[in-house]
């Protein structure tokens, strides 16, 4: 394994190697700041009473705001990945993420492949959204382009 804060090169990589980041909590003002930027003032994500009425326990959080939280997640975890460009995301919203939900990621490695650029390589990652109750909530695949 690298030294602390060192990141992962692509040879470094293998699949099935699997981490989880840290976990943070989803907040109300996370919510409306990401409504602000997005543009995306849906009710579900801004009317406590509006989300009830739909059968949720309360607003819901972006669904791509969870995938914006983990990503910034993954790049602060403890194993790290010497990325150079996120290439593709493919996603899906398998729960609702609650205000004062607590959410981190389980990062899986699916596979690698070199490129044409000698410097470069591909990475694939699974990822799991888990929150507090240890319920898959969003589950994606990030391509990474990544140092060799």
């Amino acid at each position: 394994m690298n030294p602390p804060n060192s990141k992962l090169h692509l040879a470094d990589l293998h699949t099935g190697l699997t981490f989880d980041t840290s976990g943070i909590v989803v907040t109300e003002s996370q919510i409306v700041a990401f409504a602000g930027i997005s543009g995306d003032f849906y009710e579900l994500h801004m009317d406590d009473v509006y989300a009830r009425e739909q059968g949720f326990s309360g607003r819901v959080a972006h669904g791509l705001l969870g995938l914006a939280l983990v990503d910034g997640l993954k790049n602060r975890a403890e194993i790290r990945i010497a990325a150079i460009a996120t290439l593709e995301w493919q996603y899906s919203f398998l729960g609702a993420v609650y205000v004062g939900d607590r959410i981190f990621a389980r990062i899986t490695v699916l596979d690698t492949r070199p490129t044409k650029d000698p410097q470069r390589g591909v990475a694939r990652l699974n990822f799991d959204v888990i929150n507090q109750h240890g319920e898959v909530v969003q589950r994606g695949l990030n391509t990474l382009l990544v140092h060799v």
